[in-house]
């Protein structure tokens, strides 16, 4: 095992979580299922790619999951880009949990001390979220990154940073490798 596979490779990048879904507007717990963008969402991921012109973005790589993919392709569209996509970048499956209600298994579930049936371990996300992101890095830079709220949970926590904090929908961040954590910068 090398270090690059332990690590999140220190280069800064962006991150989108995709625009809302109907399911985020009814808190309910998506994971794999492919949920589309509502009105809402695509308005969102117009505003989104508004928000990222400029930015000097050269390469952009999704999750094959609509919501995310979607929220891409309006962005790169603006941007005059192609997306590709990653398998490792989507969402966790919650199992049992996928089209419940967020409750408190969630926090249980970040922390490592409850995963429910069926689901993914979030220290199994953590590294594949990890390794999502190094090839990603590996592309053109910079890079844009269009996930999901779990998987930006994850690699909060690869960051340094406390990792059980809600991602609003399609406001990008800007993130930048520190010596101790990383630091997020929200674009707008």
């Amino acid at each position: 095992m090398t270090l690059s596979d332990t690590r999140l490779t220190a280069t800064p990048f962006w991150f989108l979580r995709h625009g809302e879904t109907d399911w985020n507007a009814q808190n309910l717990s998506q994971g794999n299922v492919d949920i589309p963008l509502n009105p809402k969402g695509i308005a969102q991921a117009h505003q989104a790619a508004v928000w990222l012109q400029n930015r000097g973005i050269a390469t952009i790589v999704t999750s094959p999951l609509s919501r995310a993919r979607d929220t891409a392709q309006v962005v790169a569209a603006a941007l005059g880009l192609q997306i590709s996509e990653d398998e490792a970048l989507r969402e966790v499956s919650f199992g049992v949990q996928e089209g419940q209600p967020m409750s408190d298994w969630f926090a249980d579930w970040v922390a490592g001390h409850r995963t429910p049936d069926k689901a993914e371990p979030f220290v199994d996300l953590r590294a594949r979220a990890r390794s999502a992101i190094n090839r990603a890095l590996a592309l053109q830079a910079p890079v844009l990154v269009v996930a999901h709220g779990a998987l930006f949970r994850a690699l909060r926590a690869e960051m340094g940073l406390e990792a059980n904090v809600r991602t609003p929908n399609a406001t990008p961040f800007w993130c930048e490798p520190g010596t101790l954590a990383w630091t997020l910068t929200e674009a707008r």
